[in-house]
């Protein structure tokens, strides 16, 4: 990991990513990545009829997001200029799993592969999650049309997933710390003391990452 802060929020749809997110940016002056959604061409048919879109759907997120990282690496990261995103990229293998026949799961972790091999990592991700009640609740307020044909056994499902894949992404990476914040027990965008919870948390694990960077600096010296 490089020595600036790259933090990712993740999460299950509707559990206040990209809210959280900006919190983050305006609070310490970062740059801030927000992914595409509303912008892929196949998520309105893929929510009709998942079988059939799935492909083309994780194919367009994956290719995005790619050219996304690719960017923040070349504009920001490289030059020492800190960035918060609403996503992490792995998240595209959690919505594969769950959404392609294994033979197009296989075909497409190799693209994933190729395609994130010298990607940037983040020093610290945070992870939101949230009851089923709570995240249906928050689609509905922010009211995506696109979102309106999720069905909530696909959602429930989706967060089960979130909470095994990011259980096995620490077993992994034990290099990369992962704070853990209920959306049922905060609400930061409506509650300050929340969200002063969460960017005191924040800063305490910046402030370590940050110390042990230099310290690995200073015994390479």
């Amino acid at each position: 990991m490089g020595a600036e802060p790259f933090i990712t929020v993740e999460g299950p749809i509707g559990v206040g990513k990209t809210s959280l997110a900006k919190s983050i940016s305006e609070h310490f002056n970062f740059a801030l990545l927000k992914e595409i959604v509303d912008e892929n061409p196949f998520l309105g048919k893929f929510y009709e009829n998942i079988e059939e879109w799935s492909f083309q759907t994780e194919m367009f997120f994956l290719c995005n997001r790619f050219k996304q990282l690719r960017d923040i690496n070349i504009h920001y990261l490289s030059k020492s200029k800190p960035v918060v995103a609403d996503y992490h990229i792995f998240k595209n293998l959690i919505f594969a799993r769950r959404t392609l026949n294994p033979d197009e799961y296989t075909k497409y972790v190799k693209i994933y592969q190729i395609l994130t091999e010298d990607m940037p990592k983040p020093n610290v991700i945070i992870y939101l999650n949230a009851s089923l009640d709570t995240l249906l609740k928050r689609i509905k307020l922010r009211g995506r049309e696109v979102e309106k044909k999720i069905s909530p056994l696909y959602l429930e499902q989706l967060s089960l997933d979130y909470a095994q894949s990011l259980a096995a992404f620490e077993q992994e990476h034990p290099d990369i710390p992962v704070l853990r914040f209920n959306g049922d027990e905060l609400d930061f965008v409506k509650n300050n003391q929340d969200l002063e919870l969460i960017i005191e948390q924040l800063t305490s694990v910046l402030k370590k990452e940050a110390g042990q960077t230099h310290g690995r600096i200073g015994g390479c010296s």
